[in-house]
């Protein structure tokens, strides 16, 4: 089984660094553990003060950034940024969301923009998606292959097979397959569901979970040996078939 490390690292083979800026500190914990998850090394702050001193501190690779802060706006934290490390990705993180927010933050410098409430399967995708446009990361290819016994998962190229047969998935069906994978063997709650694959306020609403756990069952396991499990009052858990 090949289930955690990141696809992506610095040049220099040592875990991306992202530092998360928002002034909700629940949601701050909920996306920076997601980040961790992807086996990347995150900090994080509630105020554009902290930010700017833990950007000192510790030169992140890529920066989430709230707009909305408590002291001082993010675009402000931005310049600063900026003015010291002027390659970092800026991830713009906002409950504004007119097209005139857009282009204020973009033009500010922002590299894009992410409006809550938000997928956190997304907001991963696109800082991978910053980190390679701007050559600040080398492949590790070896870890964007997944494999739980015959099962296996491209990262990279969105490719499920089981026992050699493609399966096709949606978006949402492969982020959930993929968090399943990365964490083969460990129970994972609704709750826990929720934060990695949706959004992160969807105010525990678990029959999404079980929907698509429904949803991937039919498409993974019909015909087969289960290997998506119900554990009774925990959650969920993706096991390989046992010879």
């Amino acid at each position: 089984m090949n289930a955690h490390p990141a696809a992506l690292a610095r040049p220099d083979g040592t875990p991306v660094r992202v530092l998360v800026v928002d002034d909700e500190p629940d949601l701050a914990e909920v996306v920076t553990g997601a980040l961790r998850y992807e086996g990347w090394e995150v900090r994080s702050a509630t105020t554009a003060r902290a930010a700017v001193g833990e950007a000192r501190a510790f030169h992140p690779d890529a920066v989430v950034l709230d707009i909305m802060l408590p002291d001082r706006d993010g675009l402000s934290v931005l310049r600063d940024l900026r003015a010291e490390q002027p390659h970092v990705c800026v991830l713009f993180l906002t409950a504004r969301d007119t097209v005139e927010d857009r282009i204020t933050g973009l033009t500010a410098g922002g590299d894009d923009y992410v409006t809550k409430p938000f997928s956190l399967g997304e907001l991963v995708a696109r800082l991978h998606g910053l980190l390679r446009r701007a050559g600040m990361t080398r492949e590790r290819a070896a870890d964007a292959l997944l494999v739980v016994g015959d099962l296996e998962l491209d990262e990279d190229a969105h490719e499920v097979t089981r026992g050699g047969d493609p399966i096709d998935l949606s978006p949402t069906e492969f982020q959930l397959l993929r968090c399943l994978m990365r964490h083969a063997r460990q129970v994972l709650s609704k709750t826990q569901l929720l934060d990695l694959v949706w959004s992160y306020d969807f105010g525990g609403r678990a029959h999404v979970v079980e929907l698509y756990i429904s949803y991937l069952r039919k498409k993974i396991d019909s015909g087969r040996e289960p290997m998506i499990h119900t554990v009774r009052g925990a959650g969920y858990v993706l096991k390989p078939v046992s010879p």
